[in-house]
């Protein structure tokens, strides 16, 4: 009786077990299962930590070694507050996520910042003893054309005293193949700045095109509705900003305050900073001519604020090539090859808050304001009646053709320079036409051409003289 008593104790005592032994086995089943699936803001995490598996083959690809510094990143641009009610109807009516920025971008970041404050001169102790203090500095301004960037190469090997310049290039695009073009050069030395604001640094936010940005053509009212970032300001014609015309005025007003306050191989330079782009193709004897007007400049006309290497007009050479002429600035003629001191850029970086409030997206032409709204005086340019730079770009911003032949401008201009051999290298200058003592007064821009009423551009661009 005993044992049978015993042997059902046994048994319901294992039924206990079993059941109890289930029920933590499906409830552990239950959590392993729940713990399995990653919550969806990891996800990110995890795909970023695969693409940075990648940064040393991207690295390799750019040709640069990134140190751990060259990733930090460079100043971000300045947050401009927009207008909260707006803001609001535009969460309401559709929410854009923030886009990701790839690993390429940041890399591209960090090597620019890098590079920027490295400043390492190329060629320094080939030509150290060529170049004296206070010589030629010469500015080329960068974007996107190596054919056009290897021809003006070519026409500066050529030049006479080219040994004694330091070339600085100041791109806005990083690109393998034009720093190739670069790393040709082996007649001077070079150093290379990167505008650290490009559109390419940064695609998808501003300075850049951000997704949650006006279309160009919307009417303000529509835009208001829509609740697009910079609704409140379109430019004088109603049309909001487009970065690819933006960039060139904020790339070129950073460059003008980058040269001489920051790079430090021009900290203390006295001389002249000549102003170039990569289209322009410059005649054999142009650091020759600059330097008979910088002398004609110190003793006949000391209230010249630029000297200009020649307009768009191509004269014959004959009987033109040692005559100069003084004149009020215009930006329609005289914005190429322009050389100024560092007394005049100290007069225009004064007038910084005009220059970038001014609804213009040309540089030229914003200039062209602040010689009769800001500067002291309008500007006195001394041009060269016969032109020592050309302008071999038939393609880009304002020049719309469906091919691009430098080969067959670099033809014609060499042409005219061959033509006129025998005028140039002069060996002195005279002044045929001169302003009245008084002057004539400046030229205001007979047109605003718009592009630029948004206040996140106005921003930016002021904030260069305060960047370090």
């Amino acid at each position: 009786m005993r044992f049978r008593i015993y042997k059902r104790k046994v048994v319901i005592l294992t039924l206990v077990v079993v059941i109890c032994g289930l029920a933590f086995w499906s409830s552990g089943r239950q959590k392993k299962n729940e713990s399995g699936a990653l919550p969806k803001e990891i996800e990110p995490a995890r795909r970023s930590s695969s693409i940075s598996s990648s940064s040393s083959s991207i690295k390799n690809h750019i040709q640069v070694q990134a140190t751990p510094a060259a990733i930090r990143l460079s100043v971000p641009p300045p947050v401009i507050q927009t207008n909260d009610t707006h803001q609001e109807k535009a969460k309401d009516k559709e929410k854009i996520p923030k886009p990701e920025i790839d690993n390429t971008t940041l890399v591209y970041r960090g090597i620019v910042f890098q590079l920027n404050f490295d400043q390492t001169i190329k060629n320094e102790e080939k030509f150290k003893a060529a170049r004296r203090k206070d010589d030629l500095v010469v500015v080329v301004q960068v974007h996107n054309r190596p054919d056009y960037l290897k021809l003006l190469l070519d026409s500066l090997r050529k030049a006479r005293g080219v040994e004694n310049i330091l070339l600085i290039f100041s791109h806005d695009f990083w690109s393998p193949e034009i720093n190739k073009v670069v790393a040709s050069v082996d007649f001077c030395q070079v150093l290379q700045i990167f505008f650290p604001f490009s559109i390419q640094l940064y695609p998808q936010e501003f300075p850049g095109h951000d997704p949650k940005d006006c279309p160009r053509d919307i009417p303000k009212k529509d835009a208001l509705k829509l609740g697009c970032i910079n609704a409140e300001y379109p430019d004088s014609f109603g049309h909001y900003r487009e970065a690819k015309f933006s960039q060139t005025k904020h790339h070129w007003w950073w460059k003008l305050h980058f040269v001489w306050e920051r790079v430090k191989a021009v900290k203390d330079h006295k001389g002249l900073v000549l102003l170039i782009e990569e289209d322009h193709f410059m005649s054999p004897d142009f650091i020759h001519l600059l330097k008979l007007m910088s002398a004609l400049k110190r003793e006949q006309c000391t209230d010249c604020d630029i000297l200009s290497l020649g307009s768009y007009s191509h004269i014959g050479y004959s009987s033109k090539a040692n005559k100069v002429e003084v004149k009020a600035w215009k930006s329609t003629e005289h914005n190429m090859g322009m050389a100024l001191s560092r007394e005049t850029y100290q007069k225009l970086i004064q007038c910084t808050d005009t220059f970038c409030t001014y609804d213009d997206y040309n540089w030229d032409w914003s200039l062209q304001h602040l010689t009769v709204s800001c500067l002291p005086s309008y500007w006195k340019v001394m041009v060269s009646e016969a032109p020592r730079i050309f302008h071999a770009g038939d393609c880009g911003m304002h020049h719309k053709k469906s091919s691009c032949m430098p080969i067959s401008q670099k033809t014609k201009i060499e042409n005219i320079l061959q033509s006129s051999g025998n005028q140039l290298f002069p060996k002195n200058l005279l002044i045929t036409k001169r302003l009245p003592a008084n002057g004539a007064g400046g030229v205001a821009p007979h047109v605003k051409n718009g592009g630029w009423g948004d206040i996140r551009d106005h921003e930016l661009c002021k904030s260069y003289v305060r960047l370090q």
